[in-house]
């Protein structure tokens, strides 16, 4: 026996390493030693600090197998990545991913590390590493997992933690497109359950099941880049696993608290489907889902006003709560 006979082929591996290079085109020659290395950025800086975040796409990656869909979540890593360190003004500076399959396939290995490097290179981040690992017993032939890690740069004085948030404030939301990369794993035993498949079309989604839950991840670096530059934010909140108030309380000082008005957005359709075919509380919907916000910005309420009455914004905000005591 070898170790090909027990599921794990070290060629293979080699080759889409290999094909991973081809994609990454002169860049791809950093790739392949045992570390991943970059100028640290301090020229022009007064106090710089590295800003750092590790997650994956989570049960999302399922769907996207029984799709042949990896470039998505490739992207949505990213995506999401981005959005975490952005939320406390850190600009990306590089990230490094890791891909893990039962069985690996090269194609597929190849596609998803494809949408991560194609990603990378639209916001500007350096792509200085990654792991192919082969894991039979760990996960089966057909499902695999992705991970990344990024790093951003922000000045020590410019740290967005929301210590500065006040009563009074408001928050507003910017749009999320669905689902995201959290709470795949009741939407989909949800789906199972009422015997929904993936390629099934449904009217009030116009589109298929499968294209309302890949939709992408949006990415709200711009929009972060915006908020700073024009309307001072005291707190902002990337909304994922644990939805908008477990997401926003962990940058609410203490004394305080937030009164959402909910259902004041737009709910994509998706969830409405989830809730009603799964019989799926509405308290158990908003701690597990974004419900249909992104983004959260905490500003003044001048400022909030400001933001809310901007025209050109690529996906509009709405009030969607304050910050009030606790009493």
């Amino acid at each position: 026996m070898d170790y090909r006979d027990a599921g794990v082929d070290i060629e293979k591996g080699d080759r889409i390493v290999a094909g991973i290079k081809r994609l990454m085109g002169e860049s791809g020659s950093c790739i392949g030693h045992f570390g991943g290395a970059i100028p640290l950025p301090c020229a022009g800086r007064r106090n710089p600090l590295l800003v750092s975040s590790i997650d994956g796409v989570g049960t999302k990656a399922t769907v996207a197998s029984v799709l042949g869909r990896y470039a998505d979540v490739g992207r949505d890593l990213v995506h999401h990545s981005i959005n975490d360190i952005a939320v406390c003004g850190a600009e990306p500076l590089f990230f490094l991913d890791y891909i893990a399959m039962g069985r690996m396939d090269e194609e597929s290995a190849i596609a998803a590390v494809g949408g991560i490097i194609k990603t990378c290179q639209r916001w500007g981040i350096a792509l200085v590493g990654g792991e192919t690992a082969e894991m039979p017993g760990v996960y089966r032939d057909n499902k695999f997992d992705l991970v990344g890690s990024i790093t951003g740069c922000v000045e020590a004085d410019e740290f967005i933690d929301g210590h500065s948030i006040q009563e009074g404030d408001w928050l507003i939301g910017f749009p999320s497109t669905g689902l995201h990369t959290n709470g795949y794993s009741l939407a989909r035993q949800v789906l199972h359950d009422a015997a929904i498949e993936y390629d099934e079309y449904i009217v009030e989604l116009g589109s298929t099941v499968g294209d309302a839950l890949l939709a992408e991840h949006r990415c709200y670096l711009d929009v972060i880049r915006i908020l700073k530059k024009d309307f001072q934010p005291r707190g902002l909140a990337h909304i994922t696993g644990g939805g908008l108030e477990g997401n926003t309380k962990r940058i609410i000082p203490t004394g305080l608290k937030v009164v959402f008005d909910w259902g004041n957005w737009y709910e994509p359709p998706i969830f409405d489907l989830i809730q009603r075919i799964g019989e799926v509380l509405e308290e158990e919907m908003r701690h597990t889902f974004n419900l249909g916000i992104g983004l959260v910005a905490i500003l003044s309420p001048v400022s909030a006003q400001s933001a809310l009455d901007r025209s050109d914004w690529e996906f509009p905000p709405v009030l969607v709560g304050k910050v009030v005591k606790i009493t």
